[in-house]
């Protein structure tokens, strides 16, 4: 079965050394919570906010072992007024046998007001 993983941070400054860094901090913390394996991936789509342009957070997956042929994809979310500014989205596709409650999803930084629902107690 195919479940999804999300995933949030942000970053101060439109660098690109800090988004590449904050989203590898991001995945490997997505990875370790949910005890992941690159060839159980199908997918991963990156979305920033438009004030984010200075690279593709796509170059953070690549920095992985064994991540070379996970199929990655960067994107803009949608401008909506009064949104998190400077926020890095990520959805991961994994193929699991987990139930959707099992599932842990992961904030950092200024995220959590994004889903607190799903934030750990």
């Amino acid at each position: 079965m195919i479940r999804g993983v999300r995933g949030a941070t942000t970053v101060s400054n439109n660098q690109e050394a800090e988004i590449i860094e904050s989203t590898e901090e991001l995945l490997k913390e997505m990875i370790e919570q949910n005890d992941l394996e690159a060839t159980n991936v199908a997918s991963v789509f990156i979305s920033v906010t438009s004030d984010i342009n200075a690279t593709f957070p796509a170059k953070a997956l690549r920095r992985l072992p064994d991540w070379t042929y996970v199929p990655v994809m960067c994107m803009k979310e949608i401008n909506v007024e009064g949104s998190l500014p400077l926020c890095i989205r990520i959805m991961m596709h994994i193929n699991t046998d987990k139930a959707q409650q099992k599932i842990h999803h992961v904030y950092l930084r200024n995220t959590s007001i994004l889903r607190p629902d799903l934030q750990k107690n």
